[in-house]
């Protein structure tokens, strides 16, 4: 339920392709990424949302909450982290299955901003 949930919300906010049902959250990027210019971020950010390699290094608890892209030669890391929905970020998600009580927080950025 969490990794659909999540893979749905990457989708919306890198590919723009609407989940089923609303999921709350936002997408970040590090200024790094950002600086990178010529179209790298776009391509990055397109990537994060087609991303389907989960395996067990990158998804042990199989919620689809990390990948790793590789852009032009460099690396692309992607996080997602669940809080909350009214606790301004400072609270983990009590019920991460819960979409209407948690917000989603995806984080792009490049691997050595890590």
């Amino acid at each position: 339920m969490i990794a659909a949930q999540n893979d749905a919300f990457r989708k919306l906010a890198c590919l723009g392709v609407p989940p089923a049902q609303p999921i709350q959250g936002r997408m970040h990027v590090t200024r790094s990424l950002m600086e990178a210019g010529d179209g790298f971020m776009a391509e990055a950010v397109k990537a994060t949302g087609e991303f389907t390699t989960f395996e067990q290094d990158n998804d042990p608890e199989g919620w689809h909450d990390f990948g790793a892209v590789e852009i032009r030669g460099e690396t692309v890391f992607w996080k997602i982290d669940l809080y909350e929905a009214d606790s301004d970020f400072r609270y983990g998600a009590e019920t991460p299955g819960n979409p209407v009580t948690t917000m989603r927080v995806l984080t792009v950025m490049l691997a050595r901003d890590w």
